[in-house]
């Protein structure tokens, strides 16, 4: 794995309730790294949540027993038939019907059979190697800043894919497929939810590769705690005053 060489200390300074948890994908087994606990069989997104509290790095390998479909989205074993018709969405009564559970199956991301044989978690301060995405864990108010350090300098439009189930997918695999940063609810996932997660203001960001250092630099430069949201007095009398002052300059010939 590539050593860490982007800094992420200005991560450190939101004093985040979990830290941010750096993902790596892996072909070959990672070295330095211990395994995840051999008795524990946990769901991909509990092993975030493991990273997150247990604030050690560790690896999964595919030879590892998993708590749900976090196999089956990272490439390394088959879905069952009777789960890929769609019978489990039904009978959980999230879709109406097999169908619509079949349907939904279509757009979920993936990985190619056997691309991934092992995948890194490193919470931030023992995180040494450059991670495919970081993962960041907060409530509205800091992810609103995480989220402008992204719109800061480009422009670019947030973007929130999710599904009602598989939300790891959009949590870890889409992120590093699209090049795009994402935000999930947990809330409005199914099995974030029912097996009790996160709580429940909760927001959870992926950040690939391609931004984690345009972020960080974002961050390092631009203002996190705008004036205008302290109250709507301040809101409406910097917005004003901004408006007026701008038309009086559009005036000068």
């Amino acid at each position: 794995m590539r050593p860490l060489q982007t800094d992420l200390s200005i991560f450190a300074a939101f004093n985040f309730k979990r830290p941010p948890v750096g993902v790596k994908f892996l072909f070959f087994k990672p070295d330095g790294l211990e395994p995840l606990v051999p008795n524990k069989t946990l769901s991909l997104c509990e092993m975030l949540v493991e990273a997150q509290l247990s604030k050690r790095p560790f690896y999964f390998a595919r030879t590892q027993q998993e708590a749900c479909v976090g196999k089956i989205l990272l490439g390394m074993q088959e879905m069952e038939s009777f789960a890929e018709s769609g019978q489990i969405g039904e009978r959980l009564k999230v879709f109406q019907e097999a169908r619509a559970n079949y349907a939904f199956y279509q757009h979920v991301p993936k990985f190619a059979k056997d691309i991934v044989n092992y995948v890194a978690f490193a919470p931030l301060d023992a995180l040494t190697f450059e991670p495919d995405i970081l993962i960041v864990t907060t409530e509205p108010g800091q992810a609103e800043i995480v989220m402008r350090s992204m719109t800061y300098s480009t422009g670019e439009l947030y973007n929130s894919r999710t599904t009602p189930v598989m939300g790891c997918a959009w949590l870890f695999i889409y992120p590093f497929q699209s090049g795009n940063v994402n935000f999930i609810v947990p809330e409005m996932v199914h099995g974030m939810k029912g097996r009790e997660l996160f709580s429940s203001e909760s927001i959870v960001i992926s950040i690939p590769y391609q931004w984690i250092p345009r972020m960080a630099q974002n961050l390092k430069e631009m203002t996190w705690h705008l004036p205008s949201h302290n109250s709507k007095e301040q809101y409406l009398g910097e917005f004003g005053t901004i408006l007026a002052d701008l038309a009086k300059k559009a005036q000068k010939p």
